[in-house]
């Protein structure tokens, strides 16, 4: 059969898709592999989801928000389709934000029970968070239960997926499909609702702006619990006959490469953070067989795209932008039009609006409006209220400049401006100054209150040789006004990440008002 890649009817739900996706690319396509080795095609995959879909009824009560804290896997894929099955809402638990901000998260979404595995709890040291955990929800262990399912699960689930209108619960596209959290790179986590429709309508515009094939393998080690790693493992491929090899963990350095290599993957999805880092330690046939590279979450920098032009010959690293509200895809490169420095074009049916921000010149605050677009934010005082985006806008915070040609460039953050001496100043340029003088390196800046001129500027940097004279000579060098040159660096032996490989803004921004108040104490 052709390998072209169908449009998925608007008004399926995310289940449906999937129905839809074995008779579109055959029930014996495999479509799904993790780490174990043990690939599944669409006929087990779906009769799996289902028959785990009948135990888990027997355990987790009639709430009908789930949790689910799993790793990128073929369990956690089939744990998220087995609630759907059921006509539950996964509630998508991310296990690295700390204890506080799960039970923010567990809060908000009004979930009371949690679905993992004791075997991935104690591979990843997890104990001490879960039973933390114990004392605001209950805890599912995938592990214990399994044994429990019977013959009638299975027999429930082959005949279900034969006949699923006979068996199944009916969705409709405006219906929760998922909640997910935002980051937290400045804040606490805000629940995020989507649809049916708006995952659905985010898989058709990707494959609208970029050409995929059905019979690619999509290599994808991020987190299932971020927006990414969630329509690039879980939706995505599964929904469009592509076969998703999921990898619990992006920190593998050393086993992912050659795991890339081994599976053939046509597709590599990853953050800067992380690409950079297989690329210093892998071998150079590892990527040979990679048609591109997707990169999210935070910008690809310079050094990387160099590394990759020196040592994998030009691999293309495709840049893209998106937000968990926007499904979370708002703008991506092609990979036969790529554009170096931007984050590309505006998949279809994206609607922006930049608003002017007084000291910016150029661009604007950004906000997106699409069918892409979430239904709203869970009320953390009010869980079944959702709060939808004004007129269907979503204010991304992001300030960003699009061009003539529509490429989209990522200036920053507003959170990510100071203003000092009445002058506004990046502080994401700030770090490309850094990386320009030590690209080796990782580097993030962060503002302190200052009282002669509003706000100061803190580097930190994992360079152990780093000093503020060289910094500053390169900032002259470079035209960059003195205003914008950091005035105190920290050396740390790692600049903290979140799970989802995006610099932890808000730890470091803890510590250097920590450092800065004992600096004054000391003075």
């Amino acid at each position: 059969m052709s390998n072209e890649i169908a449009l998925v009817d608007a008004s399926l739900s995310v289940f449906d898709a999937l129905l839809q996706a074995r008779r579109t690319y055959g029930p014996k396509r495999e479509i799904i592999e993790d780490h174990e080795r043990k690939p599944l095609d669409y006929d087990t995959f779906i009769m799996g989801s289902i028959a785990l879909s009948q135990l888990l009824k027997r355990h987790i009560g009639s709430g009908e928000r789930i949790g689910i804290m799993l790793p990128s896997s073929v369990g956690g894929a089939i744990c998220f389709y087995s609630l759907h099955a059921l006509g539950r809402v996964p509630v998508m638990i991310n296990f690295t934000a700390g204890l506080n901000n799960i039970r923010s998260a567990i809060d908000t979404a009004r979930s009371k029970t949690v679905i993992t595995s004791r075997r991935f709890i104690q591979n990843a040291k997890l104990e001490d968070l879960v039973e933390g955990m114990t004392e605001f929800c209950t805890i599912i262990y995938l592990d214990d239960i399994r044994p429990q399912l019977s013959l009638s699960d299975k027999a429930f689930g082959f005949m279900a997926s034969k006949f699923p209108a006979i068996f199944l619960p009916k969705k409709k596209p405006e219906d929760i499909a998922v909640i997910l959290f935002t980051s937290g790179s400045f804040g606490l986590p805000r629940g995020v609702v989507l649809t049916h429709s708006n995952l659905i309508a985010n898989t058709n515009q990707i494959v609208r702006h970029i050409h995929l094939r059905a019979n690619w393998v999509l290599f994808c080690p991020l987190p299932i619990f971020h927006s990414m790693g969630m329509i690039a493992g879980v939706i995505l491929p599964l929904i469009c006959g592509l076969k998703s090899f999921l990898y619990p963990s992006p920190l593998h350095l050393k086993q992912i490469p050659p795991l890339i290599k081994d599976t053939k993957a046509d597709l590599f999805f990853s953050t800067d953070t992380f690409l950079n880092q297989y690329a210093k330690v892998c071998d150079k046939s590892d990527f040979s067989e990679l048609k591109f590279v997707v990169c999210g979450a935070e910008k690809v920098r310079d050094e990387t795209r160099k590394l990759f032009d020196r040592e994998f010959g030009g691999l293309n690293i495709v840049e893209g932008y998106g937000v968990t509200e926007a499904s979370p895809v708002v703008a991506l490169n092609d990979p036969d039009n790529n554009k170096s420095g931007t984050v590309g074009r505006l998949l279809p049916e994206m609607q922006t609006r930049l608003d002017s921000i007084e000291g910016i010149p150029v661009g604007g605050r950004l906000f997106i409006r699409g069918p892409n677009v979430m239904a709203g934010y869970i009320d953390p005082q009010s869980p079944d209220l959702i709060e939808a985006p004004q007129g269907g806008w979503h204010d991304t915070g992001d300030i960003v400049n699009i061009d003539e040609n529509g490429y989209v460039y990522i200036l920053g953050r507003a959170k990510r401006f100071a203003k000092i001496a009445g002058e506004m100043i990046s502080l994401t340029a700030v770090e490309i100054l850094a990386e320009g003088l030590w690209p080796d390196n990782r580097h993030a800046v962060v503002s302190v209150n200052d009282s002669i001129k509003g706000e100061r500027l803190v580097i930190f940097t994992d360079y152990s040789g780093a000093d503020l004279e060289s910094l500053g000579g390169w900032a002259k060098k470079t035209g960059t006004p003195n205003i914008a040159v950091p005035k105190k660096i920290f050396k740390l032996e790692m600049v903290p990440v979140l799970g989802s490989g995006k610099t932890d803004y808000q730890a470091l921004q803890r510590l250097a008002e920590i450092e800065m108040s004992q600096s004054r104490m000391i003075a």
